[in-house]
């Protein structure tokens, strides 16, 4: 345990003191954050944040290379540096342009889904990963493998992009992340994966210092796709499919409310929501706060949390 929680250590002090010096540098060079303009008076006031903080989450993956060369912490490294980049892509053109709607969706599926199954084809011999889905300790699902490769494609490419919806607010995303990658530390049996979920807890700890409102600086996409590739390739590698609709109910909740509220308003020219991803919709309607809905959402996360970790010690 003990030399786990060193390099963890290191990369949350290297976090907080690398932090305000990108923080810095991203302010000289322009890249802050545009706002869509359809947001709230509130959110408009944070135009000019810095984007792209997220890069500091590198400072895990140094630290994690330094003490762990496993083909493990390798795979669940290279997931973290090629989610990263399509993020940055996106966040660069966004902060460069100062416009909102960055990259095109159909740039970044294609560098989603190219780079998901590179990774499938390397992550399945290297961890072992069969056909079936984990229901309970004796009951399992086997698909067929090639049907199996295409829900797993969509699953993660899809869980990629939920994740980084919930990427909206101050603090939010870094922490409903938390809890998330603690339940793959507690329940993995595999060292450099349980090292990877402690060191990503420790640079998001050390980030949020600077994240939390008001926040200094944004993650961007940078950031948040490099937290849903590396959260749902999680999944896959320790078998919990199964899991996923509680696991990742606040990320499942924050995409569907977008596909539902587009496809309410073509069918009735009406919203079902004030706005969305929801939490906007918290905020704009029932007037919460922006620390009063990431707090909820955090505590909804951490249940979720408790909830699978409970099925999982006594089913799985």
């Amino acid at each position: 345990m003990l030399l786990q929680l060193t390099p963890a250590l290191i990369t949350f002090l290297l976090t907080v003191l690398i932090a305000p010096m990108l923080i810095f540098t991203l302010k000289k060079l322009k890249l802050t954050q545009p706002i869509r303009v359809e947001l709230p008076a509130d959110h408009q006031e944070k135009k000019g944040t810095p984007l792209m903080a997220g890069s500091v989450f590198f400072v895990g993956i140094i630290v994690a290379l330094f003490y762990y060369t496993s083909p493990s912490m390798l795979f669940l490294v290279g997931t973290f540096i090629l989610f990263s980049f399509i993020g940055f892509l996106d966040d660069f053109w966004k902060a460069s342009k100062q416009d909102p709607g960055g990259v095109s969706g159909r740039t970044k599926l294609i560098f989603q889904f190219g780079f998901t199954i590179l990774l499938l084809y390397i992550g399945i011999d290297l961890f072992n990963i069969d056909t079936s889905i984990r229901v309970t300790e004796s009951f399992h699902i086997v698909l067929p493998y090639i049907p199996y490769l295409v829900i797993i494609t969509l699953f993660i490419v899809g869980t990629a992009n939920a994740i980084n919806f919930t990427d909206g607010m101050d603090g939010l995303l870094g922490m409903v992340a938390i809890p998330t990658y603690f339940f793959f530390f507690v329940i993995t049996e595999n060292m450099e994966v349980k090292a990877f979920c402690l060191m990503m807890i420790a640079t998001i700890l050390g980030f949020l210092i600077y994240n939390l409102y008001p926040a200094k600086a944004f993650m961007g996409d940078t950031g948040s796709l490099a937290i849903g590739g590396t959260l749902s390739f999680l999944a896959i590698i320790e078998n919990v499919e199964i899991l996923i609709p509680i696991l990742f109910i606040i990320y499942l909740a924050e995409q569907l409310s977008v596909i539902i509220q587009v496809a309410y308003f073509k069918r009735t020219k009406k919203k079902l929501f004030r706005f969305t991803p929801i939490h906007y919709h918290y905020g704009i309607k029932y007037g919460w706060s922006e620390n009063m809905i990431v707090t909820v959402f955090a505590m909804v996360s951490w249940a979720a949390c408790g909830i699978c970790l409970f099925y999982f010690e006594v089913f799985m």
